[in-house]
């Protein structure tokens, strides 16, 4: 592996819960105390650098809603029963899935944005989205809460034809069956 490659989000994520779950050697505190204020000068000196970035550079833009859509496009509708029977008994396939619990919300909207993007552009109808049940201290995950807040938005609108929880064996109500909107000029 090429030293100065960056990292992919995926490969960010999967090496914080690699980190996260590791304890040190004992003996070894001292050199992890070092290592810790080296990392945190690193964090802050970049900290500044993206600020004075962000202060010149102009304002990136919003993704946008392909023109082809119809402005009533994204009046989500639930799932009509026959489709998710035949999604929960294997009959209609999850062409895709994708797992999200476990990260934090502006991780988790990027990543998912990215996934439902590139699994309409393939022309694919339905997919799995685990958010994880997330029941900690009484309330339910903010992940199970905010994913279909988030369809609602102008960059998952158009996406987004309905949406329902899973069936028990597919994650139950940590677990979103979505239907993909069909492409412009795709035939029913």
């Amino acid at each position: 592996m090429a030293r100065d490659r960056k990292l992919s989000t995926d490969e960010r994520i999967l090496w914080g819960k690699v980190a996260r779950s590791t304890r040190p050697m004992p003996g070894k505190t001292g050199e992890l105390t070092e290592l810790d204020a080296f990392l945190a000068e690193a964090e802050a000196a970049a900290e500044r650098e993206q600020e004075k970035q962000t202060l010149t550079a102009p304002m990136p833009l919003q993704p946008t809603v392909p023109s082809t859509m119809k402005p009533s496009a994204g009046v989500h509708h639930p799932l009509e029963k026959p489709v998710k029977r035949k999604i929960a008994k294997g009959r209609l396939a999850l062409e895709a899935r994708i797992d999200l619990h476990g990260l934090v919300q502006s991780e988790a909207h990027a990543i998912l944005l990215d996934f439902l993007i590139r699994a309409h552009e393939r022309g694919m109808r339905h997919v799995l989205v685990i958010t994880g049940k997330g029941s900690s201290m009484g309330s339910d995950g903010a992940l199970k809460r905010a994913v279909p807040l988030w369809f609602s938005k102008p960059e998952f609108r158009y996406l987004i034809s309905s949406y329902e929880s899973a069936a028990q064996h597919h994650g139950g109500e940590g677990a979103l069956y979505i239907r993909l909107s069909r492409r412009p000029g795709e035939r029913p």
